[in-house]
Order: structure tokens, then sequence, then C-alpha cells
């Protein structure tokens, strides 16, 4: 019962907007379902890193830390913005008619390491790990082993809700795809990056 309590909590955390989707629907309207996939990954990594952490009691000293929260708080801010100003400086070019095999394969890349160090310059995810996957270890289990578990879980109910999300813009890709509608989507999420950065950097514990 508390699994099913646990995936159901998931789904709502997933659905709620924030960085993590910011990132992935970007990446996905940039270069498509495989660059969405892969920021995915590299978010879902740095969630699963989070909740381990959590599990063993490493995220408590981000919490202990005034500093070392700090640090990854401006750091994670500084890097929001400097995506979005670059969605929109790219906004104002105009967009390849072709993507090469490399050029691709290194999109996939950078879109892991973009999904994956905003995951990690979070402090706020470091928190909620700590404060989301305990309430759901049942009495009398083995602390460590269960929250690891469900750091698992989570990381898989995340997936599966954003690959639908990639699936869904996938859908709309003849209109998303057209020059004058990307670029207002790059505008928009320029905006929302550096929107989500300046909060990030001013927002305390």
């Amino acid at each position: 019962m508390y699994l099913l309590a646990f995936v159901g909590a998931c789904v709502l955390v997933a659905m709620a907007p924030g960085v993590s989707t910011a990132i992935i629907m970007r990446q996905t309207l940039r270069a498509g379902r495989g660059s969405g996939l892969a920021a995915t990954l590299g978010n879902k990594t740095g969630i699963l890193l989070w909740g381990l952490a959590a599990a063993f009691g490493l995220s408590a000293l981000v919490v202990a830390s005034q500093l070392a929260y700090d640090v990854m708080r401006v750091t994670g801010a500084v890097v929001l913005v400097v995506m979005g100003a670059q969605a929109l400086w790219q906004a104002r070019k105009p967009a390849p008619v072709t993507a090469a095999e490399g050029e691709a394969v290194t999109s996939h890349r950078g879109a892991y390491l973009a999904g994956l160090g905003t995951c990690l310059a979070n402090p706020k995810a470091a928190v909620f790990a700590m404060s989301f996957l305990p309430q759901f270890v049942p009495a009398g289990q083995d602390v460590p082993f269960t929250l690891a578990t469900l750091a698992v879980v989570w990381v898989l109910v995340d997936v599966l809700w954003y690959a639908l999300l990639i699936w869904a813009v996938a859908l709309a890709k003849d209109w998303l795809g057209r020059p004058a509608v990307k670029r207002r989507l790059e505008q928009i999420s320029g905006v929302v990056l550096i929107g989500l950065g300046v909060r990030m950097a001013v927002e305390s514990r």
C-alpha cells in the first residue's frame, strides 16, 4: 500500500512544472525526441544520486552546511541563466536545415549533461529528497535499502512521465517545428529559464 501511495505522490511531483520540465522541453523542441530523452536521463541520474545520497545521509551535509547550500544555489542559478540567455540568442538565429550525425551525438551528450548539471547544482533537489522519501518508509523496514528502492521507483516514474511529454511534443512536431513557432518557443523557454535562475539565486532555504 505504501508503494502505491508513493507512486501516486511521484506522479504528482513529476506533473508539477519546474526546472526539470523547462530543461527537458527546451531540449526536445531544439533537437527532437532523442535530445529530450537524453536531458531526461541526465536529470533523472541527478535525481537518483540525490535519492541515494538521502538514503545514506549525505544530503544532510548540504542541508547542514550553509556555505555548501549557497554555493550550489548560486551555481545552479548561473547555469539556468546562461542556458536561458543561450535560448534567447538561439531564437535570433535562423534554424539549421539539417544536423549531421556527429552533431546529433554531441547534442545528445550536451542535453544529458544539461539535465544532470541543473539537477546536481540544485540544492532544493537535495532538500526535497531528504524530506520526500523518508515519509514513505514503513516502520520496521531497513531504512537505507528502502530509501534507495524508493529513489529508483521515483526515477522510473519521472522517466515515464517525461517520455509521455516528449512523445506528445513529437506528435505536434509539424507545427512546433515551424521556424516562427520554434523561435517563439525558444524565447519563452529562455525567459522561463532566466526567471527560474533568478528565483533560485534570491530565494533562501
